[in-house]
């Protein structure tokens, strides 16, 4: 098999490739990238284009977009049963799932903008810290349904169980704990549990000195009078 380079920077989307390697068993190597300037470096946007993690070389050929790394690696490993094949009953809501992770991380790119990048307070707008919080609730409750959905089968948001879903959609509630918790959401906070005691999601978390979300929470905000 040919080498496998995942380009990571802890607490961002490549934790959901990560978590995925971690999960399928297979050798591969990571090269961690700073979550800064350094991901403009032109030699990283050969990788890269858009200049974002993950980056992933395999097979002699290099890939990006997180989605498109977790169907290739489903697919090329389908041994690992995370995947469900072309023409499976599960097919269309996996791939439904897998995608949904992003939508989640559209929410959660907007609040960690206002919460950590936008420093000046005249910057930032408690408008926009709202309504993204209340928009990531709402993607709570659609894996709620789901989860209430699956629960007597096996908890997992497809009923044929654990999958490159659970993966996707559970690396963006991991950091969306830190804009909204799961209270109000117990089917999700159940299935998040189960998830944490993987092993292969112990072995992708940073180390204390890679966070970057240095809270577990961030309130929402009001503009100072």
């Amino acid at each position: 098999m040919k080498q496998i380079i995942l380009h990571h920077a802890p607490q961002t989307r490549s934790m959901r490739s990560l978590w995925l390697l971690h999960e399928l068993g297979v050798p591969f190597e990571i090269a961690r990238q700073g979550f800064d300037k350094s991901l403009r470096d032109p030699t990283y946007l050969k990788l890269s284009p858009a200049g974002r993690v993950p980056a992933l070389e395999i097979d002699g050929q290099r890939m990006f977009e997180t989605g498109a790394i977790t169907e290739y690696l489903c697919e090329r490993f389908p041994e690992a049963g995370l995947g469900r094949a072309v023409g499976s009953s599960e097919r269309m809501m996996w791939l439904v799932w897998v995608h949904f992770a992003e939508t989640i991380s559209q929410h959660l790119a907007a609040l960690t903008q206002q919460h950590l990048v936008l420093r000046d307070d005249n910057m930032r707008s408690a408008a926009v810290m709202n309504l993204e919080a209340a928009r990531l609730g709402k993607c709570y409750d659609a894996l709620e349904a789901q989860l209430q959905s699956t629960k007597e089968s096996c908890g997992m948001l497809l009923a044929g169980g654990f999958s490159a879903a659970d993966i996707s959609v559970g690396q963006a509630v991991y950091l969306g704990q830190r804009f909204r918790k799961l209270d109000q959401h117990p089917a999700v906070a159940i299935w998040f549990a189960q998830l944490e005691a993987r092993a292969a999601y112990q072995a992708s978390l940073p180390k204390e000195d890679e966070v970057l979300y240095t809270k577990d929470f961030y309130p929402a905000w009001e503009m100072p009078t």
